[in-house]
């Protein structure tokens, strides 16, 4: 088979197992291609396309199995997130949260520009969403940017609210209890991807759903 033709082959399969949502047989390919993580990263540009969210949580399972093949693409994640770059960063900073969430070793030197990339108003929507996977996991790390989350929750974006929610929330932050609770009855609506899927949820029941988070 020509090279050609064994890229078209593996992308092919990766569309396939993102469509399923099949991380574990995307895992067993990067056991047998090691041109799996580089292939994910040509699907990290739509926000509103289910296959590149799910492209984003593939990277996170293919840094737990194979740290080495998602390592090399560290610069290039944070190049998209250069203004310089063009790219207006689209997802790669849900993609370093969601990396540093099942290994994190292959972020760990670059976890404090997190809070950096929070104050680029251009990449805050995906680091949110970066940050709040990237604290399910590990919440005792990066503690300074939930002063600033706590402001966000102020922002006139409702993205921005409610994804800061969802993040707090993750973090179990005991602080932002009662700012949250500010937030119930915000019945702005968002898209969220969560559990495998892009849903439609309001950040009123996101606030809710961060202090029973706290709480519990």
């Amino acid at each position: 088979m020509s090279t050609l033709n064994r890229r078209r082959a593996l992308r092919e399969q990766i569309v396939a197992l993102l469509q399923a949502a099949d991380f574990s047989g995307l895992k067993a390919l990067a056991d047998r291609e090691a041109g799996v993580a580089g292939q994910l990263m040509n699907y990290l540009f739509n926000p509103e396309d289910l296959l590149h969210w799910r492209a984003v949580e593939g990277l996170g399972y293919v840094a737990e199995s194979h740290p080495d093949q998602v390592r090399k693409l560290i610069s290039r994640l944070i190049y998209q997130l250069n203004e310089d770059s063009g790219s207006f960063g689209w997802l790669a900073a849900a993609a370093l949260g969601e990396i540093g969430r099942h290994h994190l070793p292959v972020v760990e030197e670059i976890v404090p520009m997190y809070y950096g990339f929070l104050e680029q108003e251009f990449a805050r929507v995906s680091m949110l969403w970066g940050l709040g996977r990237f604290w399910e996991a590990h919440p005792e790390a990066l503690p300074e940017a939930v002063p600033l989350l706590v402001e966000l929750l102020k922002d006139l974006d409702p993205r921005v609210r409610g994804l800061a929610t969802w993040c707090l929330g993750r973090a179990r932050a005991q602080e932002a209890q009662e700012a949250l609770k500010g937030l119930l009855a915000d019945n702005s609506q968002i898209e969220l991807y969560d559990r495998e899927q892009l849903q439609q949820t309001s950040v009123g029941r996101l606030a809710k759903e961060a202090l029973d988070k706290i709480s519990g």
